[in-house]
Order: structure tokens, then C-alpha cells, then sequence
């Protein structure tokens, strides 16, 4: 088997860490060269980014910071370390999607930088979700953080490695595709974290993950024809609020 065609090394944790988040780090040509094969780890990622957000929250909790802001300062520090990078896909998805008539207008509007009133909207309606969820969770957040943190990261995962890439510049063109090995081992290992973090209801926050991820799939399929890099930012966002409100439900 050729280098590359590994399904596990060492740096792809690292370079998928570079990939999804701006964390400052120094990665080799090689380990970047692998692209979408680090997807397997990509819930790792999703947990080590909801960790240092519950480390945030429970430093701020000793300091005598309520648990409710405690849960929005975690949910900030999600944003400020991924850079807001699914945020802006969310944005830009909501925009293109609604804003357009016909698929060349609607790719046209998702690359345009500046936001539109659909996008506004998907931002203030996600970041609202989030927070309420949180705080209602705030007495289980680190479970609250980590297991939609990683299942919305596999979901990523699916829609890249499963729907055409429309743009012949895109993401897929750059970084390949995560390949049907690389993508059932993140979703085993995105199973693994949900059930081991919050135990039965980690199941449905898979199952409502797992739907919401369909739908998404679906709908851009219907709009555009298949991914780009902001479909897959979307479906992070939305497969995150759908497996954090499961757990709202059943923790």
C-alpha cells in the first residue's frame, strides 16, 4: 500500500486540527498533502476544540462566573478557535440557497463575501440555539459540548464523501475526498465519543444528527447540484444544534 493511501497516521490528527480550526500550527507538506484522507479524525478535532471550551467554562465557573454565561463564554470559545469558519458556511449557504433562482446564481451569492439578510438570520438563529442549549445543559456541558462538537464533524465527513463537488476550484478539487474507509472510521469514532460521553442519549443525538445531516444533504443536492466548502460549514452547524438539542431532550 502506498504512503498515502494509509488510512491512519500519526499527523493527520494534526493536520486535520490545522484543517478545521486556526490553531497555530506548523504542519509538514506531506501531512497537508493527505487532504481529505485526515477525516477519520475530524471528531477528534470536534473533541479537542469542545474541550478547551469546557476547560474555558469550568475556569470561569471557579472564578464565580454563573454556569449561564459560563456555557455562552465555552460557546465563544468554539467560535474564536475554529475562526468562525462554519459560521461563515452557514452564512454564506443560507444566502446562496435563498437568495438565488437558479444554481449558477445561488454559487455566485455563496462566494460573494459579504453577508445578506438570509444569512444574517442563520447566524443569529444558530448562535441563539447554541446558547439555550448550553445553558440548559449546563449542568452536563462538557457532554453538551464534546458529543455534538464530534458527531457534526463526521456528519461533515459523510456529505463531502458522498455528494459531488460543484465547484472544479472547491474544496474536493484541493483536498480530495475522505475516501468510504476514512469516513466510517469517523463516523465509529464520532459514535464512540456520543455514547461514551453521554451514555444512552448519545443515540439520539446520533439519530438526530444523522437526520439532519440527510436533510442538509438533500436540500443542497436539490439547490446546487452537490458540496462546496460551505455546504460542508452548514452542515456542521446544523447537525451540531440538531444532536445538541437530542440531548436537551433525553440528559
Amino acid at each position: 500500500m502506498h504512503e498515502s493511501d494509509r488510512l491512519f497516521r500519526p499527523d493527520d490528527f494534526p493536520a486535520a486540527l490545522a484543517l478545521l480550526s486556526r490553531w497555530p500550527l506548523r504542519i509538514p507538506e506531506r501531512a497537508l498533502a493527505r487532504g481529505a484522507r485526515t477525516a477519520w479524525s475530524w471528531p477528534l478535532v470536534g473533541l479537542a476544540l469542545a474541550g478547551l471550551a469546557a476547560l474555558t467554562a469550568w475556569i470561569a465557573q471557579i472564578l464565580g462566573i454563573p454556569e449561564e454565561i459560563s456555557a455562552l463564554l465555552a460557546l465563544t470559545t468554539l467560535v474564536v478557535l475554529t475562526g468562525a469558519l462554519h459560521e461563515d458556511g452557514l452564512a454564506d449557504t443560507a444566502d446562496g440557497f435563498w437568495g438565488g433562482f437558479e444554481t449558477t446564481r445561488r454559487l455566485e451569492i455563496m462566494r460573494d463575501s459579504r453577508i445578506g439578510s438570509y444569512g444574517v438570520l442563520a447566524l443569529v438563529l444558530s448562535l441563539l440555539l447554541r446558547g439555550a442549549g448550553l445553558i440548559a445543559l449546563s449542568d452536563h456541558l462538557f457532554a453538551a459540548l464534546v458529543v455534538p462538537a464530534a458527531t457534526s464533524r463526521a456528519a461533515m465527513a459523510y456529505v463531502m464523501d458522498t455528494l459531488p463537488g460543484v465547484r472544479p476550484d472547491g474544496l474536493s478539487h484541493t483536498t480530495g475526498l475522505p475516501g468510504a474507509d476514512a469516513l466510517r472510521a469517523a463516523l465509529l469514532i464520532a459514535a464512540v465519543i456520543a455514547l461514551l460521553f453521554a451514555g444512552w442519549a448519545g443515540i439520539w443525538a446520533i439519530v438526530a444528527a444523522a437526520a439532519a445531516c440527510v436533510l442538509v444533504a438533500n436540500l443542497a443536492l436539490a439547490k446546487v447540484g452537490g458540496q462546496t466548502g460551505d455546504v460542508l460549514g452548514a452542515t456542521q452547524q446544523i447537525t451540531e444544534i440538531a444532536a445538541l438539542l437530542a440531548l436537551t431532550a433525553t440528559l
